[in-house]
């Protein structure tokens, strides 16, 4: 019996999965707005080609697949079986290389045939809210025939699209944090005035302190990990400029005048901001090639000498799973899924992120017989974010994971090796010195511009 009725809740979504716009309003979707169920299905594709590019890139994968009798060359063989698939292409860096190569295909074919959808009435508007099912077939069908793409000059040309792709979603993931700061910080002070609870006003300081406290901790930790008295150079400028400039925007963003032009800008902001810059700059010392500069944590959990030469023994051992690659994991999904939910209102950060001002999670919605909100259509004047610019951002957002899961490696021309590159560490110090003008601007832009709107 509890079969059936599992069957039949089944057949009821079966339209969601294959309908066109209609089928938001039905009652196997989440009570909310259709843009924001849209969203978030284009990003559980992302978030799921991702973990199949974890399980890809996982320690031992191609070992195991190589004890599989008559499956890999070059592996365990059963008589009158001959091996045909290449375990060295399906798992490893190279099934990321194709599998997010893949995903950014995906989407960039979507941000082409959206642009320019004024609403949902416009006929691709259906495409963009339905037709799950057959979007994931090409999605499937796309990443087959990646696989087949001959091994060659691929990995090189992807990677620089990898890293330019990736400097742009970096400064995308600091324009979120900015908004999301702005969002916090707003509420919570719009919570203490109309309640008159200073908790608020408690818990704003508090997090504000942790942030400084955190951010200035890693700045000490660099310094004595990442640096050394007769070497790194490089790495003495990145952690002194991104100290100087956090301390900058911290001054600038309780400016009386600041203040006055912006009354929700404060310290929580900055120090946010502050906090996450000195993860980028973390993130760009550990893709240094050379080892004096650039310790492994498991030398400094462990107390292992980290004055090792600069040339590895084995030039060819990649190491793929490491803190920095975990935690920009992490922050890769939040602000993914916070892409997704967000309502912003800000007017720069929507000005930058081409949505609009978001209404009520329900809003004037259809409420069922049940007095449940259900999904509703609220894109019928005007679309609440720009379909191309969002596809545009997960393009970007599966380059970022390919560059991530790999370690920002760069193949070489035989594809035998993988190795560090200084550009890899440029790209991520150049993508934090940009956000932090950008924050800077969103500070100075209304005394600049005092007759625009920027509230």
């Amino acid at each position: 019996m509890g079969a059936c009725m599992a069957l039949c809740s089944l057949a009821s979504c079966a339209s969601c999965l294959c309908g066109s716009a209609p089928c938001l309003l039905c009652g196997c979707c989440p009570s909310s707005n259709s843009s924001t169920i849209t969203r978030l299905v284009f990003s559980f594709f992302l978030l799921l080609g991702t973990m199949v590019s974890v399980i890809m890139i996982l320690p031992g994968m191609e070992t195991q697949l190589r004890k599989i009798p008559g499956f890999c060359q070059g592996g365990t063989t059963v008589f009158g079986i001959e091996n045909q698939v290449k375990c060295d292409v399906i798992v490893g860096y190279k099934s990321v290389y194709r599998m997010c190569f893949a995903m950014a295909c995906f989407f960039f074919l979507f941000s082409m045939i959206m642009i320019r959808v004024r609403n949902s009435r416009d006929p691709r508007a259906a495409i963009q809210n339905g037709f799950w099912f057959f979007k994931f077939l090409i999605l499937v069908g796309i990443t087959v025939g990646a696989f087949f793409i001959p091994d060659g000059t691929f990995h090189t040309v992807w990677f620089y699209f990898g890293v330019t792709g990736s400097f742009i979603f970096i400064l995308i993931q600091l324009i979120l944090l900015i908004d999301f700061a702005h969002s916090w910080n707003k509420i919570w002070v719009g919570n203490a005035e109309e309640t008159q609870n200073k908790c608020w006003f408690a818990g704003l300081l508090t997090f504000t302190l942790i942030n400084y406290a955190l951010a200035f901790s890693a700045v000490v930790l660099f310094y004595i990990y990442y640096t050394q008295p007769d070497d790194c150079t490089e790495h003495k400028a990145f952690i002194s400029l991104n100290l100087i400039f956090c301390i900058i925007i911290s001054v600038v963003s309780i400016l009386p005048k600041i203040q006055k032009a912006q009354p929700h800008s404060g310290l929580l902001q900055a120090s946010l901001i502050s906090l996450y810059t000195m993860y980028v700059t973390w993130s760009a010392m550990t893709n240094n090639p050379n080892r004096k500069c650039n310790p492994s944590l498991l030398s400094l959990v462990t107390h292992a000498n980290i004055t090792q030469p600069s040339v590895d023994t084995n030039p060819g051992h990649v190491q793929w799973w490491d803190a920095q690659g975990i935690v920009g994991l992490i922050i890769f999904l939040f602000c993914t899924l916070y892409a997704s939910i967000r309502s912003s209102s800000n007017a720069q950060v929507n000005k930058l992120m081409q949505t609009e001002e978001g209404t009520g999670s329900c809003g004037e919605g259809v409420v069922g017989e049940d007095g449940v909100c259900r999904a509703v259509d609220n894109e019928e004047e005007k679309v609440t974010y720009s379909y191309s610019f969002f596809h545009f951002h997960l393009c970007l957002a599966s380059l970022y994971i390919m560059m991530t899961l790999t370690n920002w490696y760069q193949p070489d021309t035989t594809t035998n090796a993988m190795q560090s590159i200084m550009p890899a560490v440029w790209v991520k110090m150049c993508s934090s010195w940009l956000g932090l003008l950008l924050y800077l601007w969103t500070l100075i832009a209304p005394l600049i511009f005092p007759d625009r709107d920027f509230s």
